[in-house]
């Protein structure tokens, strides 16, 4: 499974912005939460519903150039 089978874009949710399955939290909320060193465990117990496969697509969805 790729990142682009978990992280969904519905224009209506969240602005359009790239979202985990169907939760309103958007990829760039997991990358701003990396970003300032929460780590993946944090991120989970904060956030019970995200997996560590989310937090990785996450990663996959933005290092994917044609999404920047």
């Amino acid at each position: 499974m790729n990142a682009h089978n978990i992280i969904t874009i519905e224009p209506d949710k969240r602005g359009g912005q790239p979202c985990i399955r169907p939760m309103r939290i958007t990829v760039y909320d997991v990358l701003g939460w990396l970003a300032v060193g929460m780590s993946t465990a944090e991120i989970i117990d904060d956030f019970p519903e995200l997996t560590e496969t989310d937090i990785r697509h996450c990663l996959e969805f933005a290092a994917d150039r044609k999404h920047c």
